[in-house]
């Protein structure tokens, strides 16, 4: 590794103990007051979340305990992330590490990234966010009206990888001065917003009853605060948390053991243990699907009325689960941590479920051609790409055989990403790479692909939102950032080249009707 890269997976320097004193635990203590008839501005509208009854889910599903909902949506934000947003820059400032005319640089799944962006409009920081390709539109169309600036690194990046979001993060905070990355993985204000109000509210809200608490991980603060003080109010209280297939928070001792390491559900996850996640605070963590925490979230939403999104589904699968063993007399909390707001293209459509393959595909207008398979496609397109060459030698390669999209191969035929002239201008004419780069510097390694033997009703939903699929050999292929070879790629389908077939075909059938009469 050719550069200095700041660890946010070393043990915590915080000396907190379960079951250690109060006198002498390194834990602030701050009381809890009513809010104000009129607020200072909108960062002092964060917290108070309300505390609500579930009802309809647990009751279809034979639950005997109460179960209660912590609504963390109902932030000004629409996260739970907006309690550490405002806290760690209100600390960087009380320490003086955070001046007036500084900028805030933060890696973050989103919604980190939009506390801390609005904690900037209403203080007057700069701030950039460094996020994964992955994450939702709306989260980018959200913290770009707040005023921050977004980088995107690829979603397949390792933690420590330099492309990955936080070496990006720390790169431009050394090129940029007086900036400061206030780092949630590291930053004990994290855990400690959560520890002085969140778990706290939480205690206050159920009068100090409260026998499970169902609390999600992703940098692991929330879990970590909510969980140590419930552990010296509530000894007795279960802590649970949820973790997704891929991420290895859960069981750190699967890393690299696993065919699962891309997961669409966004917020929760990782694929290191940052410091701030004490893991001594959890009696039982559970796994979660994809598939599982987009249906329980629609749930929520269409029985509950709970305008959620895809973590709060994760938290509540996990909560059903957890909570079977609890008798009527028990209760059970569950924190769901955001909103439905940043995933309205996402698992809020049918189509983008369905184009997944987390719904069945439905015909629902009857095509005669839906169920037939992508191999009756006439896939010419194999042509690819060598790694080695530059981004100005693959785009002329590319004009002179006429293709707007390309696979690059390395040296071992292993498929890479793919080259598509858009992409490459736009990364071009943003200055992110050169045109004497390498091609690899400029790919795609977000895309979807379809099999020989998948439906085109499928590959017509991918195609409503992408500009092509991949087409490999078989289902093998379609694990997202799965190894495939060259000789798995057949070939590059757009809807012109659907459409070319719906047309053909459909010339031919009613050819064949008229000349039989």
């Amino acid at each position: 590794m050719d550069f200095q890269f700041d660890r946010p997976d070393l043990p915590s320097r915080c000396t907190w103990k379960k079951g250690m004193d109060q006198k002498e635990s390194p834990h602030t203590i701050i009381p809890l007051t009513p809010p104000k008839k009129i607020r200072p501005n909108v960062l002092h509208v964060i917290g108070n979340t309300p505390m609500v009854k579930l009802n309809r889910i647990p009751q279809a599903e034979g639950i005997k305990c109460e179960m209660l909902a912590k609504c963390e949506f109902f932030n000004p934000g629409g996260s739970v992330k907006d309690r550490i947003g405002f806290r760690m820059v209100e600390d960087a400032e009380k320490s003086g590490a955070l001046r007036p005319g500084f900028t805030i640089i933060e890696p973050t799944s989103g919604n980190t990234g939009i506390g801390l962006a609005m904690a900037s409009a209403v203080k007057g920081y700069r701030c950039i966010i460094v996020m994964p390709q992955k994450m939702s539109n709306e989260k980018v169309s959200v913290l770009r009206s707040l005023g921050a600036e977004i980088i995107r690194t690829p979603t397949a990046a390792s933690f420590d990888s330099p492309e990955g979001l936080i070496a990006v993060a720390q790169k431009l905070q050394r090129e940029i001065p007086n900036s400061i990355i206030l780092n949630q993985y590291c930053n004990a204000s994290n855990p400690l917003a959560h520890y002085d109000l969140t778990g706290a509210e939480i205690f206050d809200q159920c009068d100090g009853k409260i026998d499970m608490a169902i609390v999600g991980a992703g940098t692991g603060g929330t879990v970590t605060g909510v969980g140590r003080k419930l552990r010296e109010l509530c000894p007795n209280c279960i802590i649970v948390s949820v973790d997704p297939e891929g991420s290895i928070l859960a069981e750190p001792e699967s890393l690299n053991q696993s065919d699962t390491t891309f997961y669409e559900l966004e917020g929760i996850g990782y694929d290191f243990l940052p410091t701030v996640l004490d893991r001594s605070v959890v009696d039982k963590w559970y796994k979660v699907a994809d598939v599982d925490c987009f249906n329980m979230a629609r749930r929520l939403i269409k029985e509950e009325g709970l305008l959620c999104g895809g973590s709060s589904g994760a938290a509540m699968t996990v909560a059903l689960k957890a909570a079977a063993s609890l008798r009527a007399d028990q209760r059970c909390v569950v924190l769901l941590p955001d909103g439905i707001r940043n995933y309205m293209t996402k698992f809020v459509s049918d189509h983008w479920l369905e184009a997944r393959n987390f719904k069945p595909v439905i015909n629902e207008h009857g095509h005669w051609w839906w169920d037939e398979t992508v191999a009756k496609l006439k896939i010419e397109r194999n042509f690819t790409i060598s790694s080695k060459l530059t981004c100005s030698e693959t785009i002329s390669l590319m004009k002179q055989k006429n293709y707007t999209e390309v696979p690059i191969i390395d040296a071992n035929n292993t498929f890479l990403g793919m080259a598509s002239i858009p992409y490459i201008m736009n990364m071009l004419m943003t200055c992110k790479v050169k045109q004497n780069d390498l091609i690899t510097e400029a790919i795609q390694m977000q895309y979807r692909s379809v099999a020989l033997n998948s439906s085109l009703g499928l590959l017509s939903r991918i195609l409503e939102t992408e500009p092509y699929a991949l087409v490999v050999q078989d289902e093998a292929c379609l694990r997202p950032n799965a190894v495939i070879k060259k000789e798995s790629v057949k070939g590059i389908i757009t809807t012109v080249d659907l459409l070319n077939y719906i047309t053909t075909m459909a010339s031919e059938k009613s050819n064949q009707v008229n000349g039989s009469i």
